[in-house]
């Protein structure tokens, strides 16, 4: 570089004309000066000319080389830029052809055409086409007897948990399918007597409250509107249009049940089941009429048993919208309000804490802690009641914190169910101030006619006016919320009828500890000890229209009518299973007494007869013969979140009207939350229908399912906004047995399952795997192939083909054993394993070239060639049965593809023989040495990853002289496991492996691959 930073003029000049040329003094040139030319000699201008030229010659060929680099460049770019313009057109055109819309050519109930060769892809829709309809036609799911009796290999009976007839299926049914229908088809291949029986769910409250909500949107129309008989016929068609929808989707599940065996919750006989059961409790007791405390839903306007009442915990003053006002207003919650009592005759004022000052309206005492100092003086006197001077009393009792609030406790016996204790205790006055549809009545004074939360913010001002208002406080709480409509529950005195059911949980707890019954997993066990013996009355009674109306009717005596007649113990009412069976009763209690009935309008918690589920669709209280086959039944499988709201209802009342429990095991499985973990919620957008896995669906199409239900215009944007972020390209066509496969493969014992459709898909990309290994098998078998009659060994067997069939058998005792215990994740596991790590990566491409050989003139290799056909035909065979109850499409499509062993006429592999231990198989020692032999390909297959080393692979092993002859006599192995493997050296031990390598140990023997040449 120059002094000054600049590049020297004449850097590319000889150096004797640097040193010849004068010195210059460099002049700063305005822009656009031209430097002036030095005067040369001759001598000086020729050698200027030779070097100009040089230079111009120079450049010329520095630009020509730029010129064919630049057009080098480009000719690559555009021959790259056209190869992935061809490869990107071939993939979409492959892609195209991949989703060309199948049609289904098979008439429906007609078995599958397969004599044309097999699909070089796999197709979920083409696959998964004709089966189901098939399967059904020809019975195959229907129960196998034998004079009437179950077959001596046993009995299995499953009856599936009706889903509510509110709407579609869910991801979580899809869950269930899975699990029970795995079940079930493994049991089916075990030889059994199978029942896998369908139902369907009336849902009450649910079903009445989604055609409420449908029939507002659609005509602007209430239930009151229309009348109760109206109403009911418009349940009655929602209940016809989504159970055939319930229906077409358990299909596509593939769930293998008897269809001819369908039930509904309000079928006929089930209803019987119904009337006998309440006749029965409420003619011993068990059943009774009582006036207590209940928890009411203002929205639904019914009361609802504890369960179906949700605790929304808020951590301090929250405002909530409540249903049944305007959006746009919002009450609050998690406060505690203090104000004061004037105490009777003196100037002392007792001040009280709450967290509903609207409930003091009906307030009857005020309670102290008896060992409180502060309050001691008071216990016995009043205090007025600043709206309706009343004289409250003033009580001690120990239900009392005295460290909550102020240690004084309003008592409001009819709002509160602490309250309604103690109030029963000290006998307090019972005021009920709420009306049935949330406004209060005229216990509630100048208040009366007003909403109840409108009321909460009125009296609070007026105790302000007053001075009574003391002040409030954040106070983190629990807000009972109706897990159906999402209002918050008031507690009410409503007469109802109540369940006691202390002895019946004796019994059911008592079955579990006798072993009786089993539960799984133990944490739901667990849950089950402690709820039932915590477990409280049953409120059954709902104010509903759509339901088993409760078959109790209400006496009129003649000449009394005037008379107040409400009953709330039970004196007056009579059960029957129609009304002129409940006559026939009063007739006989009230001789020669004159009088009407009148039939409770209310129906019964739909739980109820869903507690009769095991044994009503058999045919209970009659004694069928289908009860006297099916009954007890085997599973109960379900969710943990309903351990309590139906599976023990089932037990209960199957001990009890039975005398037996009503299945052998219970498993409860865990709920499916989506990929981040979060509750599936409409509202979210994160609800998957399992269809549209099965289908795949656009994220368009997922937008537009949101508009057909009733969530309000903010929550579609919700919802919009979350499936956009969850499924941006929609959801994939994964078809039903990678559905199913997956949902198996996440069920483990007290897992929530965080459902990501990308594993789904994976698992889609595993059939495919399944479609390609059977596709092979059939081309080396070749149509001429007929395998043995039996699967039995040869004893010629080379030891891949011993290391194989001793993996099998593995596989068939591993899945047979987690089946057996339910862990479907390790069942999944091990067939995964099998057939990707065992079967495809390893012994399929070992016996490629034994199969590719031609031995017409080698006996030696032709047999070598059978004995690896009989074994490749017996491995995939074998395996599809193993995958089957998981896999049930694919699986029978395969199978039915490969050729039948002589005498083997079963015509579906839905009742094949399941595959269990072959002891001939077991083969220890075959697996120790193919696993020493594998290590070693692994070994050099990582070398030659690490080296970038893809083909002409020399490879050298030295190992203990006991390794040494069966690596030569297995050299075969090795070679073709490594592809690409050009020459296999051994090396005696002691001597150094050549220079050049590079090297790996593998337990007591070292490999080497030539990685350089010296």
């Amino acid at each position: 570089m120059a002094a000054n930073g600049t590049t020297p003029y004449n850097t590319t000049e000889p150096a004797e004309l640097a040193a010849a040329a004068p010195p210059t003094t460099l002049e700063p040139m305005s822009k656009g000066d031209k430097a002036p030319e030095a005067e040369l000699t001759p001598d000086q201008a020729k050698m200027k000319a030779e070097r100009d030229e040089r230079n111009k010659l120079k450049k010329a060929e520095k630009l020509a080389k730029l010129e064919a680099k630049n057009a080098a460049k480009k000719a690559k770019e555009e021959a790259a830029a056209l190869a992935g313009k061809q490869k990107k057109d071939k993939k979409k055109a492959a892609k195209a052809e991949e989703e060309e819309e199948f049609v289904n050519m098979t008439p429906k109930g007609e078995k599958k055409d397969l004599s044309q060769p097999m699909a070089a892809k796999y197709n979920t829709k083409a696959v998964e086409a004709a089966w189901q309809a098939w399967w059904e036609k020809e019975g195959f799911f229907e129960p196998e007897l034998i004079d009437g009796k179950p077959k001596p290999e046993g009995l299995y009976v499953v009856p599936a948990p009706p889903p509510n007839v509110t709407g579609s299926l869910h991801i979580g049914h899809g869950l269930t399918v899975a699990i029970q229908d795995c079940m079930v088809r493994w049991n089916r291949m075990l030889g059994k007597t199978v029942l896998f029986n369908p139902g369907i769910d009336h849902a009450g409250i649910s079903c009445q409250s989604v055609v409420e909500k449908t029939l507002w949107k659609e005509k602007g129309l209430t239930r009151h509107d229309l009348g109760r008989e109206a109403f009911i016929n418009e349940v009655w068609k929602w209940k016809e249009k989504y159970a055939y929808r319930i229906h077409e989707q358990f299909e596509r599940l593939g769930s293998s049940y008897d269809w001819k065996r369908l039930r509904f919750t309000m079928d006929d006989n089930l209803s019987k089941a119904v009337r006998e059961t309440f006749v029965r409790l409420h003619d011993e007791g068990t059943i009774y009429r009582a006036n207590r405390l209940v928890n009411w839903c203002v929205r639904l306007n019914t009361a609802l048993s504890n369960l179906e009442v949700e605790n929304k915990e808020i951590p301090g003053r929250t405002l909530m919208s409540v249903p049944g006002y305007d959006p746009s207003e919002k009450f609050e919650f998690g406060v505690l309000t203090e104000f004061a009592y004037q105490v009777e005759g003196s100037d002392e004022r007792l001040v009280v804490a709450t967290t509903r000052p609207e409930t003091m309206l009906a307030d009857t005492a005020v309670a102290v802690h008896p060992q409180d100092k502060r309050y001691t003086h008071l216990v016995g006197k009043f205090v007025i009641h600043p709206f309706h001077e009343r004289r409250l009393p003033i009580i001690a009792d120990e239900m009392v914190d005295m460290e909550f609030g102020t240690g004084a406790v309003k008592m409001t016996p009819a709002h509160d169910p602490n309250d309604y204790e103690v109030g029963k205790c000290h006998n307090l006055q019972f005021i009920s101030i709420l009306n049935d549809d949330g406004t209060y009545n005229s216990e509630a004074g100048m208040f009366a006619g007003m909403k109840r939360f409108h009321v909460r913010k009125a009296v609070v001002e007026e105790l302000k006016k007053r001075g009574l208002f003391v002040g409030t406080k954040d106070n983190a709480m629990s807000v009972p919320m109706c897990a159906k409509s999402g209002d918050v529950i008031e507690p009410i005195m409503k007469p109802q009828w109540w369940v006691n059911c202390t002895p019946m949980a004796q019994a059911a707890m008592e079955a579990v500890r006798k072993g009786e019954m089993t539960i799984s997993p133990k944490t739901s066990e667990q849950d089950w000890f402690r709820w039932l013996g915590n477990i409280q009355d049953w409120c059954i009674s709902r104010q509903l229209w759509w339901g088993h109306r409760i078959p109790c009717y209400y006496i009129h005596f003649e000449g009394e009518e005037d008379k107040a007649q409400e009953d709330r113990n039970d004196e007056y009412w009579v059960s029957g299973q129609d009304e002129e069976a409940a006559r026939k009763k009063v007739e006989v209690k009230y001789p020669g007494r004159k009088f009407t009935l009148e039939q409770d309008p209310d129906v019964l918690d739909t739980w109820f007869s869903s507690g009769l589920w095991p044994f009503s669709i058999f045919g209970w209280p009659d004694n069928t013969a289908d009860l006297d086959t099916f009954y007890p039944t085997s599973l109960l499988e379900t969710g943990w979140d309903i351990l309590f709201f139906w599976v023990a209802r089932m037990v209960m009342f199957g001990i009890k009207l039975t005398g037996q429990v009503p299945f052998s095991k219970v498993f409860c499985h865990a709920m499916i939350r989506d990929a981040h973990g979060r509750k599936m919620s409409k509202s979210l957008g994160n609800v998957i229908d399992p269809v549209d896995v099965i289908e795949g669906i656009s994220l368009a199409g997922l937008h537009e399912k949101l508009l057909l239900g009733n969530l309000d215009p903010r929550e579609i944007e919700t919802a919009k906004a979350g499936q956009k972020e969850d499924y941006p390209d929609g959801i994939p066509q994964c078809g039903t047995d990678a559905l199913r496969f997956a949902l198996c493969a996440y069920t483990s014992t007290g897992r929530d399952i965080n459902l990501d459709i990308k594993r789904v898909d994976g698992y889609r990309k595993f059939c495919n795997k399944l479609w390609n290994a059977t596709r092979f098998a059939m081309m080396k078998l070749g149509d001429d192939f007929q395998p043995k009659a039996t699967a039995d060994l040869t004893g010629k067997e080379s030891l891949a083909d011993r290391y194989i069939l001793s993996r099998l058998n593995a596989a068939a005792v591993e899945v047979n054993k987690h089946l057996e215990e339910m862990n479907f994740m390790a069942a999944t596991t091990d067939l995964y394993s099998f057939w990707i790590y065992e079967l495809c990566d390893v012994y399929i491409e070992l016996i490629k070239p034994i199969c590719d050989a031609d031995t017409t003139n080698d006996v030696a290799a032709a047999e070598q060639k059978r004995i690896a056909q009989e074994t490749l035909y017996t491995c995939i065979e074998s395996a599809l049965k193993l995958l089957h109850p998981f896999m049930p499409f694919v699986t029978e499509e395969l199978w039915q593809r490969l050729h039948r062993r002589e005498g083997d006429t079963c015509p579906t592999i839905v009742r094949a023989k399941y595959p269990t231990e072959k002891k001939e198989y077991n083969d220890p020692e075959a697996e120790k040495k193919f696993e020493y032999l594998y290590a070693i390909v692994k070994g050099v297959r990582s070398l030659a990853q690490e080296h970038n080393i893809l083909k002409n692979l020399e490879v050298f092993v030295q190992c203990p002289a006991e390794q040494a002859t069966l690596i030569k006599n297995e050299m075969g192995i090795i070679t073709t496991l490594i592809k690409g493997c050009k020459a296999l050296h051994m090396v005696p031990s002691g001597e150094a492996f050549p220079q050049g390598c590079a090297t790996a140990a593998v337990n007591d023997t070292s490999v080497a691959l030539k990685v350089s040449e010296v």
